[in-house]
């Protein structure tokens, strides 16, 4: 076993996991590639499963510990942190020293914000990935207790607070203006109806009824798709500005075909919906990208010194 290295492999979605012996990178690639039912012969990307460190070199991974996790990517997959949903009472906090990866325990919660807050500390520029309801949960927690959290001064906090909530209003100004182009264009349609109302069969107004109506809320076991986020992506009008970027990895990277099963939409909606989807994860990475190139993507700390805090708030 010395020249064999025990390792674990999962998809990007974290839903398959197995347990492989490999001797080397390349192996690893091949065997979880067959393991995870990924194309043979496809080009994959290996990353650390914890933070998405990518892992090209050799000896760097045989340095890793034994029974390291890593994520097998290919295609449009991108690595996202790990969220823990236990029906959206209690979340669990990734960086705990009190869990292991692949086990949650139930005796160990923290506020839903907590998580939110750890990725916050880390990288400013994950408000990008965050949901709206994400967003909402730390603009409603006390400044205090999030001052405490990410180890800033109150002052500081309140500021991002404030940040937090124009991402917000943002994305809502963004929703209500494609909602008034929507209303529009069904006006307009309104109007063409009536006009023709003698030639147009009845059919066509029982399909556009049809079409307006909302889905059932029946969850596809096979989709991975919690409740929620189907109700967003059925009833929600611009539901991609409302999830979060994993949830847009998995739309995207399920396809057209796939999303019709789920959503039991004809092909013209469902490509339009992915269309918005993919449009909208490209531009929060390309925000991620600017965002990280003007301030190296260095975790940020509280400093103490009042010189160095009066830049902090000035940044």
């Amino acid at each position: 076993m010395a020249d064999r290295k025990p390792c674990k492999v999962c998809n990007f979605t974290r839903q398959k996991s197995y347990g492989l012996v490999v001797p080397s990178l390349e192996e690893l690639k091949v065997k979880g590639s067959a393991f995870l039912g990924l194309t043979p012969h496809d080009p994959v990307t290996v990353v650390l499963e914890d933070d998405g460190t990518i892992v090209e070199d050799e000896a760097y991974f045989w340095c890793l510990p034994l029974n390291t996790k890593f994520m097998l990517l290919h295609d449009k997959e991108t690595w996202s942190p790990l969220r823990r949903v236990d029906g959206g009472t209690a979340w669990m906090a990734r960086d705990s020293m009190m869990l292991e990866s692949d086990v949650v325990d139930t005796a160990c919660v923290v506020a839903p914000w907590w998580g939110l807050a750890l990725q916050l500390k880390q990288d400013l520029t994950s408000v990008i990935l965050m949901s709206e309801e994400d967003l909402q949960s730390l603009v409603d927690v006390p400044c205090p207790e999030l001052a405490s959290a990410l180890g800033f001064q109150e002052k500081k906090t309140e500021n991002l607070q404030e940040t937090l909530q124009r991402v917000l209003d943002r994305r809502e100004e963004e929703r209500q203006s494609k909602e008034l182009l929507q209303l529009f264009l069904k006006a307009v349609e309104k109007e063409d109806v009536q006009s023709h109302q003698e030639t147009r069969r009845p059919s066509e107004g029982a399909m556009n009824i049809g079409l307006d109506a909302p889905d059932g809320m029946e969850v596809d076991q096979a989709s991975g798709f919690i409740s929620r986020t189907l109700m967003v992506l059925k009833g929600k009008t611009s539901p991609e500005t409302r999830l979060s970027t994993e949830d847009l990895q998995m739309v995207v990277a399920k396809g057209v075909e796939a999303m019709q099963q789920v959503l039991h939409w004809d092909q013209v909606k469902t490509s339009a919906l992915l269309q918005d989807c993919e449009s909208e994860l490209k531009q929060r990475l390309h925000q991620i990208q600017a965002a990280q190139s003007m301030k190296g993507n260095t975790p940020l700390c509280d400093n103490s010194q009042p010189s160095n805090e009066k830049n902090s708030e000035e940044n």
